[in-house]
């Protein structure tokens, strides 16, 4: 069949978009209002106390929605994997073991390739549960446990598209991952250790002293130092201010380059005999090196107006260090 010329095209009509997207919502009610909440819990339980690893196994559109639950069940911190019933078949199934279970998620439940995997499975002691759609198919009769997911019909005008079926397959498991979120206590902590990289585990896990600049990267001076002597530590530290410390390296204050142009515009020549220490501000905002990087971006956004940097000092005052809004945003946060 070929693919459509322009002239063959017409406009979506928006009545007929509004009517697909209420349909949808009707055929998700009719699953969310005919779900058997006994049999979601005795699913939920059994995965929750499982031993092995939690394994799922689906066939085209059902397939992906089995990758993406396990998936956020490894993200979870639970033992899980997708397993495909075409290679467990030439040899994958060797991972399974009597500890394991293995979920079938399939719309009709009598999909050849999960029906020529059950016994397979079955004799490597895994305990095996169907989760299907049809009131009465192949899996339900051979697994040891079955969960329906009621399904009105297909969104689809053939009732044949899979994707209201797909799309309660997904609800189903990711709420059901959720649950086992809860029962299991996971914290917030524990959940970014499962993400590094992504910005929630960096907003969980960096602290300042993660991020911040540290020794001869920090601009500093002496409240003595002339303005115009200290033009190039201000500019060359790439963090847009000096920090302004006595001979025991306490914070007095900062300078920044706004306070050097307001100064340059109010004094003209006469900056050149300012000392920072007249000029800086000394009730700057800091922070502490232990806390939360996300909470330095906090501090700087908040009122009275935003900054682009925080000194870094310990409970003595004494700098340690200087992180920026850059050096957040670099970092991912």
């Amino acid at each position: 069949m070929g693919s459509l010329s322009p002239e063959t095209l017409t406009l979506v009509n928006p009545k007929d978009l509004e009517h697909l997207f209420r349909s949808q919502q009707k055929y998700l009610n009719f699953f969310f209002d005919n779900l058997d909440l006994t049999q979601t819990l005795d699913f939920t339980e059994t995965l929750l106390t499982t031993q092995g690893t939690i394994f799922f196994t689906g066939v085209g559109k059902s397939g992906f929605v089995a990758q993406k639950i396990s998936q956020t069940l490894v993200s979870l911190g639970v033992k899980s994997g997708f397993l495909s019933p075409t290679d467990a078949l030439h040899g994958d199934i060797g991972i399974l073991s009597r500890s394991d279970v293995l979920v079938f998620f399939s719309k009709s439940g009598n999909t050849e390739e999960l029906l020529r995997l059950v016994p397979c499975a079955r004799a490597k002691g895994a305990f095996l549960i169907a989760v299907t759609s049809s009131e009465r198919n192949g899996l339900s009769g051979v697994c040891d446990m079955n969960v329906h997911l009621p399904l009105e019909r297909e969104l689809c005008p053939f009732d044949l598209a899979p994707v209201t079926s797909t799309a309660i397959q997904m609800v189903f498991g990711d709420t059901v991952a959720i649950a086992l979120m809860g029962a299991r206590k996971l914290t917030k902590e524990e959940y970014a250790t499962n993400h590094p990289a992504g910005r929630i585990g960096k907003s969980l896990i960096f602290k300042v002293k993660d991020v911040m600049k540290k020794k001869e990267e920090i601009p500093l001076c002496k409240e003595g130092d002339l303005i115009i002597d200290q033009l190039v530590e201000l500019t060359s530290k790439g963090c847009g201010c000096l920090l302004v410390i006595d001979d025991e390296h306490h914070l007095i204050g900062t300078f920044t380059d706004g306070d050097l142009r307001r100064t340059l515009k109010a004094s003209r020549e006469g900056i050149f005999k300012l000392t920072v220490g007249e000029m800086c501000n000394r009730k700057p905002r800091t922070i502490g090196p232990n806390a939360m990087a996300v909470c330095a971006m906090e501090r700087m956004e908040s009122a009275p107006s935003p900054v682009q940097f925080l000194p870094v000092v310990d409970h003595e005052n004494v700098v340690i260090g200087i992180v920026t809004l850059h050096g957040l945003v670099s970092a991912g946060l």
